[in-house]
């Protein structure tokens, strides 16, 4: 609260004007008191420098919250035995308030000497504990306004959308980090290239929000389109209005920018969902319908050209096509493909999705004929019904884009919906159908189940293409990795379903006395042999024996997980540090690794399952990223509580139990 100058000057003129020889500014920290500032005390500096309440004259200042005058402390009844009594020193201390008025310290002189206090050096002391309420009070409002300005900025850095304000003179004041992300495009340039109005108009600096603000205009829910690298077009929505001083002045002006492409993409899916249902529930066949399902499809992706192929007699038959308004309608498409030939056939034969990111290179699966230098990126979406593939669903763009996961994911949704629809026609089961199956794979993408199942397929087709030198050499190492990533997409099911059982309350966490210090003991133990020969040491401060009542093999379980983490994040010659004690009414387990700090921003997500931090993905850690979360929730069965804390010197997760039943 106060910096250590400061006090010390306090304290030198407290000691000069009560004529003592030593004078101290003590604060309240926890159950003692510590020295902030300090004159003439240097024989008694351990004395002083920490003290407790209980057991100090300045926590009788404290407790009483009065001004504490006393003579000769040897026949004083209120100061206890060996507080200045044997010797009858001479003690003058005043409480230091906060505000509020709550006690936050003691400024006091003191002699070794019995003598007396004069009113002019009472008040001298009391003048002094006042000054020290006024900095303190003065800190405490510098320490408050940082705050709100940090919590601020923390606000507007974590908001989706992008905020710029600047002064009266137009120039930049704040910037957010969104608006950092988006480029100085979204609020203005020179010229502003590709930046639109709602009817394609381009817009001048004249135009945008921030100058339109500084002139007294409000706008609200104004659109803008802005061209990107690609030929996909970007969507925004913008407020602005100007900043006025308490005289009506104008200061300056601010403008939020928000990002409504998504939503934009959203609302046209959902109109493709409907378009196809429609037509579906319209057609008497597949062919019928599909003209109008490939229209619905091409318009909400904003491509150029699709194809329904279905299969027949061993080949793929071209059953329908689509190009978009302006395009050619003769692009040619061969009647039929075999297995594995071209976009379609390949698709068919592979039984995945596709995405070409340019089909005018060489030995690309589209004929020259085909693309023409006018298509280039192309997606194959193979179409099941519920005994297997019986077509593939072909989408073409007039642009390289690059690949998207959430467009694939839901266009796979759609065709795998398609395929049941033709085996169905059913308008009713098609929505529900639809809407479940792009439930579940977004879920299986939010749970991050992709990657192990990629490698896995990925190496099995190696594995599957390999000849038999190639399996001789390479062989056991690819079955490794197979290995691997099954063992993590098994590690990844276990916990989701121990976190599914824990959060429905369907797990039974059996609450016993164990000895928590042996199963710690006992993990470390065999963690180190697992990594003998590695460059971490594991360093483990255990007690003899700490009962705690808690399910064991879940704890034990709790602890293989941090201390693994730990391991795999501390760099070559890092150390470990595996603590645990008591501490009044809990016992603390801490797992410390010696890797640099996770940033605080990242700390909480990690404990909302499937986060990885932006240290793990860049030196490709492995791990499920479910750790956490599953410790979290089970030591909450067990009343306790899990905290992340770190610094540049390391990682700590720390882990409190009750050391009794709740």
């Amino acid at each position: 609260m106060l910096t250590s100058g400061s006090a010390d000057q306090l304290a030198a003129l407290v000691a000069r004007a009560a004529h003592a020889p030593s004078a101290c500014i003590q604060f309240v920290e926890d159950s003692r008191l510590r020295l902030y500032g300090s004159w003439g005390v240097s024989a008694d500096w351990e004395v002083v420098a920490e003290s407790s309440l209980d057991s100090s004259l300045g926590g009788l200042v404290v407790g009483s919250g009065a001004t504490l005058v006393v003579d000769d402390a040897q026949h004083d009844p209120r100061i206890p035995d060996g507080l200045l009594r044997r010797t009858g020193g001479a003690y003058l201390g005043c409480p230091v308030h906060d505000r509020a008025g709550a006690v936050l310290g003691v400024c006091y002189a003191y002699d070794h000497s019995p003598r007396p206090w004069t009113p002019e050096q009472i008040a001298a002391v009391s003048e002094a504990s006042e000054v020290a309420t006024l900095l303190i009070g003065e800190q405490i409002a510098r320490y408050e306004l940082e705050q709100q300005h940090r919590f601020l900025d923390a606000v507007l850095d974590s908001l989706h959308d992008g905020v710029v304000a600047c002064d009266a003179t137009g120039r930049i004041a704040f910037v957010n980090e969104r608006m950092r992300l988006w480029g100085e495009n979204v609020f203005g340039t020179e010229t502003t290239p590709g930046l639109t109005d709602a009817t394609g108009t381009p817009l001048t600096r004249d135009d945008l929000g921030l100058v339109r603000a500084l002139r007294g205009e409000v706008i609200r829910d104004e659109p803008l389109a802005l061209h990107g690298r690609s030929r996909r077009t970007h969507y925004y929505v913008m407020d602005a209005q100007p900043i006025h001083g308490v005289d009506g002045r104008v200061l300056g002006a601010v403008q939020a920018v928000q990002d409504v492409t998504r939503q934009r993409r959203a609302e046209k899916f959902r109109s493709c969902e409907l378009a196809v249902t429609t037509a579906l529930a319209e057609a008497p066949s597949i062919e019928a319908a599909g003209p109008r399902v490939l229209e619905a499809i091409v318009g909400a992706l904003d491509w150029v050209h699709a194809e329904l192929w279905l299969v027949e007699e061993g080949t793929v038959r071209a059953a329908a096509r689509w190009s978009a308004p302006g395009w050619p309608a003769d692009i040619p498409v061969p009647d039929r493909l075999a297995y594995g030939q071209g976009l379609a056939g390949r698709a068919w034969q592979v039984d995945k999705p596709l995405w070409i990111r340019d089909v005018g290179r060489p030995q690309s699966l589209i004929s020259p004929d085909t693309s023409a230098d006018r298509l280039h990126t192309a997606l194959a979406i193979p179409v099941h019904d519920g005994a297997g593939p019986i077509g593939v669903l072909t989408v073409f763009a007039d642009a390289v884009e690059d690949p998207e996961d959430e467009l694939l994911a839901l266009m796979s949704g759609i065709a795998a919906h398609l395929g049941q629809f033709v085996e169905r026609r059913r308008v009713e089961d098609l929505q529900l159908q639809l809407t479940r199956s792009k439930n579940e794979y977004l879920a299986l993408i939010g749970h991050e189940m992709r990657t192990p199942l990629t490698s896995i397929s990925a190496y099995t087709e190696l594995l599957r293409e390999a000849d038999e030198a190639t399996l001789v050499r390479d062989g056991p190492r690819l079955i490794k990795v197979v290995e691997r990533n099954t063992t993590q997409l098994r590690e990844i099911i276990n916990e989701l379903l121990e976190l599914s059982a824990l959060d429905a309350g369907h797990a039974d966490v059996r609450r016993t006395p164990i000895d928590l210090a042996a199963v710690v003991r006992d993990v470390v133990d065999r963690t180190r042999l697992a990594i003998d020969g590695e460059p971490v040491v594991i360093d483990a401060d255990l007690p003899a024996e700490l009962i705690v009542p808690c399910d064991k093999d879940r704890m034990r379980h709790i602890v293989q997980n941090l201390l693994g983490m730990a391991v795999r994040y501390s760099p070559d010659g890092g150390h470990v540090s595996v603590a645990l004690r008591s501490t009044g009414r809990a016992a603390e387990l801490s797992v410390s690794d010696a890797a640099g700090d996770i940033p605080r921003a990242e700390r909480e997500q990690l404990f909302t399952g499937h986060y990885r931090t932006s240290r793990a993905n860049e030196r490709a850690i492995p791990g499920s990223g479910l750790g956490l979360t599953l410790s979290r929730a089970v030591v909450e069965k067990h009343q306790g509580s899990v905290e992340l804390t770190g610094g540049d010197s390391g990682t700590t997760v720390l882990i409190r139990l009750p050391l009794e039943v709740r």
